[in-house]
């Protein structure tokens, strides 16, 4: 294999000969670090998977991959290297799945990625994108911020929405509605029909915490601070769901997006607390990747979303 310290310009002559098998293989490879994980997905042996990737070292002239031992750890080439197979294996894939439409008749795919709170509009939200994009068809994957992100950045969706990402994520961001949380509580609750109610009324509350790393409890924890409150937390549930059944029953008040309990408020069955400066809102936004181009349906959706967006995302309070 050619020293891992050739120039760069040697190292962008000899990466012509490298093919989309060998990208796929490594994005898998340096996906998982393990080259049994990498054979599996790839319905490949292990001994095919290693010698692809010793064939991709020997054109690239740099060390992709360093053994410990058993471990496998990327180099700051094969980092480099990830980044650009994943660029590119998304184009392939925005290509592939264009063609394929073009031959079904239809009008492309479009895999979108929310946080679990975006799930109880994103349908809507599809659903009324492919009315003006007949034949479409979509993938919509749910799961927490920090995983959607990676997903996002990894060129595993195409787009996501969620709230603001950390200033070190290399996603774009754009703001297209408004999201609300508030004080909920039982409809028996004794602050339930009070007005105006005081932040301080809430001190001897039992109140019912999300589990911890949850981007609701820390905007809860950010207010509590503000107002210089210290709560009652009697327990700590994780998902909105469970909390909404808690709260039903009386266990406790506890602060949840609007969005959660829409389907409640209308039954009656929760109520929210007339807090002062309540309800606290955040912004909604539409994250896509900076570092590349989108393909014409992604783009097409970007457009909906912040048109017509704000108004499937909003609730009743």
């Amino acid at each position: 294999m050619p020293p891992p310290y050739l120039a760069a310009a040697e190292v962008k002559i000899t990466m012509k000969n490298v093919t989309l098998r060998q990208l796929r293989i490594f994005e898998a490879v340096a996906s998982t670090l393990n080259f049994s994980r990498a054979a599996e997905q790839l319905h490949l042996t292990q001994p095919a998977i290693s010698m692809q990737i010793s064939k991709l070292q020997d054109d690239a002239g740099v060390q992709l991959l360093v053994k410990s031992g058993k471990q496998i750890r990327l180099s700051q080439a094969g980092e480099e290297m990830l980044r650009h197979a994943r660029r590119i294996l998304d184009q392939v894939r925005i290509a592939e799945d264009a063609m394929g439409a073009t031959r079904a008749g239809k009008g492309g795919l479009l895999h979108l990625g929310v946080v679990p709170t975006a799930h109880y509009f994103a349908p809507a939200l599809l659903m009324a994108f492919r009315e003006n994009h007949p034949g479409i068809s979509f993938k919509l994957t749910v799961e927490r911020r920090d995983r959607i992100l990676a997903m996002l950045q990894e060129h595993q969706i195409d787009v996501a929405v969620g709230g603001y990402p950390p200033s070190e994520a290399d996603v774009e961001a754009e703001a297209f509605a408004r999201h609300p949380h508030c004080i909920v509580a039982s409809t028996n609750h004794r602050l339930a029909m009070q007005k105006n109610i005081h932040w301080d009324e809430l001190r001897e509350e039992s109140f019912i915490f999300r589990e911890p790393g949850s981007a609701t409890r820390q905007f809860l924890e950010h207010l509590l601070q503000s107002q210089s409150l210290q709560v009652n937390v009697s327990m700590e549930l994780s998902g909105n769901e469970t909390i909404k059944q808690a709260v039903m029953v009386g266990m406790g008040i506890s602060f949840l997006s609007a969005h959660v309990f829409q389907v409640e408020l209308a039954a009656g069955r929760m109520a929210v607390l007339d807090v002062l400066d309540m309800p606290k809102m955040l912004d909604w936004c539409l994250l896509h990747r900076r570092d590349s181009v989108p393909s014409d349906l992604s783009a097409s959706f970007r457009d909906f979303v912040l048109t017509d967006g704000a108004a499937f995302a909003a609730c009743q309070l």
